[in-house]
This record gives C-alpha cells, sequence and structure tokens, in this order.
C-alpha cells in the first residue's frame, strides 16, 4: 500500500471510492501449505544458526578468560616437565605468626633470708619494735602490755639452765616483754644471735627447765618466780623466742588452766608473726632498690 495524494489506492486502476474486488476463485491450498512450510524451515535454520553462533561466543569467551587467567596457554594442556618450578610458587602464608619467649617477673625475695643471718638483718630492732604499741589483739581477746626491756648480758634475764644455753650459743642480746589480762601474766624473751644455725642449736640445747624470767612493772606484780608456770620455746630464722605464763597471784598452773595455756600460744604465736613481718619488710625494701 502507498500513500500518495488523493488517498488511499486499492488495486490496479481503482477508484478511490470503490470497495476492492474480490475474485471467486478457489484457492490453491497445497502451494499455500508449501510455501507456509518453506517459511518455517527458513526460520528454524535461522535459530539453529543463531544459536551456534551464540555456542560460539561463549566457548570463545571462555578460551579467553582461561587463557588471561593462566598467562598464554592452559596449564592442563603443558606436560609435568613444564609446570612451574617449586621454587616458582608463592609460599603458603596461612602458616602460624611468629612466636615469642614466654616472660616472667623474678621469684619474690624470701623474708626467711633476711632474718637469718646478722649480715642481712640489719632493720632497727628493740622490743619496741617487736612489741609496739600498748595493747595486743589476738581474735577477740585484748592483752594489756606491761614492761619491756633488753640486755646484751643473755643470761641475766634467764631462769634454770636457759642462762647457760644463751650464752653457750653466743646470745648476743635478750628482749622481753610483758602482756596481762584478768590475773593471767606472760613474758615473751627473744633471744638474738648471728646466725640461724646458732638460733636453732639453743633451741634444742634448751630444757624444761630452761624458762626466759618474768618481767613485772606497769602495773603487774612479780609472777612466776617461784610458782609453778607453764613455759615454751622456739625459733625463727636467727631468732630463739621463749614464754613463761602464769597467775599474777602467785597460784600454781595446772593442766585444767586452760586459760594460761592460751595466753601463751597467743603471745608466741604473734612473736613469730612479727619476726616473719621483720623479714617481709626488708624483703620488700631490697626488692624494690
Amino acid at each position: 500500500m502507498s500513500f500518495g495524494q488523493g488517498g488511499p489506492q486499492w488495486g490496479p486502476g481503482g477508484s478511490g471510492s470503490q470497495p476492492p474486488q474480490w475474485s471467486n476463485q478457489t484457492p490453491d491450498w497445497a502451494a499455500l501449505a508449501e510455501a507456509s512450510e518453506s517459511r518455517n524451515r527458513r526460520r528454524r535454520w535461522l535459530l539453529v544458526g543463531g544459536g551456534a553462533l551464540a555456542t560460539i561466543g561463549v566457548g570463545a569467551a571462555v578460551a579467553m578468560a582461561v587463557v588471561s587467567a593462566d598467562g598464554n596457554e592452559q596449564a592442563s594442556n603443558r606436560p609435568a616437565s613444564q609446570l612451574p618450578a617449586t621454587t616458582d610458587i608463592p609460599p603458603d602464608t596461612t602458616g602460624p605468626g611468629p612466636t615469642f619467649e614466654e616472660t616472667s617477673a623474678p621469684p619474690p625475695l624470701d623474708p626467711k633470708d633476711f632474718i637469718g643471718n646478722v649480715k642481712k638483718d640489719t632493720a632497727p630492732l628493740g622490743p619496741d619494735t617487736l612489741f609496739p604499741g600498748t595493747q595486743l589483739t589476738m581474735g577477740e581477746t585484748v592483752y594489756k602490755k606491761g614492761a619491756l626491756a633488753s640486755t646484751k648480758t643473755c643470761a641475766s634475764a634467764a631462769q634454770g639452765t636457759l642462762g647457760a644455753v644463751l650464752t653457750k650459743n653466743d646470745c648476743t642480746r635478750l628482749m622481753r616483754v610483758t602482756y596481762e589480762k584478768d590475773g593471767v601474766a606472760v613474758t615473751v624473751g627473744v633471744a638474738v644471735f648471728d646466725t640461724e644455725g646458732k638460733a636453732l642449736q639453743a633451741k634444742n640445747d634448751a630444757d624444761s627447765k630452761s624458762v626466759v624470767q618474768s618481767l613485772s612493772g606497769e602495773g603487774v606484780p612479780t609472777f612466776c618466780r617461784s610458782a609453778i608456770c607453764r613455759s615454751t620455746t622456739n625459733s625463727y630464722g636467727r631468732y630463739t623466742y621463749f614464754t613463761v605464763a602464769g597467775f599474777t597471784n602467785g597460784k600454781d598452773v595446772t593442766q585444767k588452766d586452760s586459760k594460761v595455756f592460751t595466753t601463751g600460744d597467743d603471745l608466741a604465736e604473734f612473736t613469730f608473726r612479727q619476726i616473719h613481718r621483720r623479714g617481709e619488710a626488708q624483703a620488700s625494701a631490697a626488692a624494690n632498690q
């Protein structure tokens, strides 16, 4: 159909106002079917040909990708002798990271090293430094402190066989302190030696008659000079310490008098702690130098 002046024209020589003329002749159905089949064959060939071209295009793209990823050619097509050497392969970077040696702080100094020898045990020493304050609290019990004393003539503050023991092992000083509660008093004596060995030997040499002399004064009357009292002996570092406990009224101590035993044990325990604290203080000072 063409669009010229005067409107559409239908058929050769026809008028623009007349309808198209149809022939009454019967169509050739066989020819029409053949023509339709011919058109369908061409369409299938076009589809097949287009698919083949698409397949070729995809194959070419894959091949180019393989070549691009591998360099110039596919590694799978090369013999084993032509594969890259081990030294050409990048190292494995997924292994463990660097390791570092463990470090630790030096062990703390032993307090006993400082109270075991006169050459290291150089802190100020006296009955007032070992037994400070005016009273002592052990648990729920409060003991009032009495008199203090110190002498370099150790045997002069000893009773029974203790004087000979202290002299034999070269005691350099004997300090004493007394505590009292409810009519029960205890005197602690701390004998000082130059070495731990001397102090231990003094402890071993002492017997049941080796007793420190009780110390009266400061509100505490004389006690344990003629009556039976309870005594203890022990040592720690270069110190040997003794206790003598009894009644301030002169009564003899028996096995049933638990208050006397408790008082003596409390003061012995406190003396041990004070000597140990002395060693701790000196060890700490040496570590911070």
